[in-house]
């Protein structure tokens, strides 16, 4: 691995057993289009299969955005039936592609909206100081479902609803997230990257069967809420998203101001 796709970098370390994927479009704050997408799923099932990595290390490329979601140019076909809506972030992150390698995420700049598929199936996160948390889908008219199923297993019920609810008028901080436990590690500033590496190459020094065995184990804890979760998803997304249209409005009339909590 280590080739340079659309959006997407993958290094790999043969030595420390560690590969850094990297969310490379800095210039739409590492917003998933649906190239990208498709690049994160085959980057997903190709670790599978390198038994030369043993640990993976998420993060985003710059300084401004871990990963602001579905990028809102992105164009995606639904088939024409309320009973079949694709959701077009559903299986971009490691566990829905069956991957049971340690995944530790670094996180800097913001994390909002769909980002969260990618954290909510991370194993743990370290932070920078300048990461921010926030979910924009309320003030949007849209209804957050699988992004707040997956940071229900990562959050006190009461910091993820109020993640969920309060939309873009307020954004979790680095320092809230540390002492609520959603971020393990709180780092000097550009330090999460380098954390992030370090302690995945300590895993990656252990046997890999326990290792994953242990991963597995951990996703087994949560993943009976997730999948119940899931399966009302797609009815509430369906009965509460306003019009393409009318969302499109709102983020147009959007205010710029936020709280930091």
């Amino acid at each position: 691995m280590g080739a340079v796709v659309t959006g997407l970098r993958v290094a790999a370390d043969k030595d420390t057993g560690v590969a850094v994927v990297t969310l490379d479009r800095p210039h739409r704050l590492n917003a998933v289009d649906l190239p990208m997408r498709d690049e994160l799923i085959a980057c997903w099932q190709e670790l599978r299969f390198d038994d030369s990595v043993r640990a993976v290390v998420l993060t985003g490329a710059g300084d401004r955005a871990f990963c602001t979601g579905l990028d809102r140019d992105a164009e995606v076909p639904q088939p024409n039936s309320p009973y079949m809506t694709d959701d077009p972030l559903l299986r971009v992150g490691p566990k829905s592609n069956d991957l049971w390698k340690p995944v530790v995420a670094a996180v800097n700049g913001m994390a909002c909206g769909g980002a969260f598929y990618l954290l909510g199936e991370s194993d743990f996160l370290i932070a920078d100081p300048a990461a921010t948390f926030f979910d924009p889908h309320t003030t949007y008219g849209m209804v957050s479902a699988y992004e707040s199923v997956l940071m229900a297993q990562l959050m006190p019920h009461g910091e993820a609803a109020r993640t969920a609810l309060m939309g873009i008028a307020e954004r979790l901080g680095a320092e809230r997230a540390h002492a609520i436990g959603l971020v393990t590690e709180l780092t000097a500033p550009g330090g999460a990257l380098a954390a992030a590496t370090a302690a995945a190459e300590i895993i990656a020094g252990y046997p890999p069967e326990g290792v994953q065995g242990t991963v597995r184990a951990l996703w087994a804890a949560k993943e009976v809420a997730v999948q119940r979760g899931f399966a009302q998803a797609p009815h509430l997304v369906a009965l509460g998203n306003l019009p393409a249209e009318r969302q499109a409005e709102l983020f147009r009339s959007r205010q710029s101001g936020f709280r930091l909590r």
